[in-house]
């Protein structure tokens, strides 16, 4: 079974800030919310864990699973340039759009391509195991798009889940 988990709260996503490759600890609800959900998991022997190597997600996992952690760059967030720090960005340029690079914003190609080079790996070598992966929203979401198929109605958005919510794609099968 692959778990994945979208990391902790931090300060920036209470006051909507765009975060990207910003290196943002979690805050205190972060930490709590982290806790539980290791109080939820604490069952499933997990064979392998996977993070992003950004604090907000390292610390997740580090508090889900006390064990080696594979830190992994093709799961970290989106980079969002110029944007990262700001509130209402979605004006400013259209993050769906994978032309659309200006500030400096990762093109969607390259961000969607490495997240599937990410899942191909695991899916081609880790079939069959349990393996957790601490990320980030964007990042769910075109790991949702990878597993689900891209969204019928074409709102991405709709894959987005919370802090510390947790998905769970069976791997068991070819």
């Amino acid at each position: 079974m692959i778990y994945i988990v979208r990391h902790g709260q931090t300060d920036w996503n209470l006051t909507g800030k765009n975060q990207g490759h910003t290196d943002i600890e979690l805050n205190e609800t972060g930490i709590e919310q982290a806790e539980q959900l290791a109080e939820k998991l604490k069952n499933i022997k997990f064979d392998y864990v996977f993070s992003s190597p950004l604090k907000r997600a390292a610390k997740t996992a580090k508090i889900i699973y006390n064990g080696e952690i594979i830190f992994d760059v093709r799961i970290m967030e989106r980079c969002n340039g110029e944007l990262e720090g700001l509130t209402n960005t979605k004006n400013m340029i259209d993050f769906s759009d994978p032309d659309d690079t200006r500030y400096g914003v990762e093109p969607l190609t390259v961000f969607r391509n490495r997240i599937t080079e990410f899942w191909n790996e695991i899916t081609d070598n880790y079939f069959g195991k349990n393996i957790l992966v601490v990320t980030h929203a964007g990042v769910v979401i075109y790991s949702q798009a990878y597993f689900k198929g891209e969204p019928e109605d074409g709102r991405y958005l709709g894959y987005k889940i919370g802090n510390c919510d947790i998905l769970k794609f069976d791997n068991s099968v070819k």
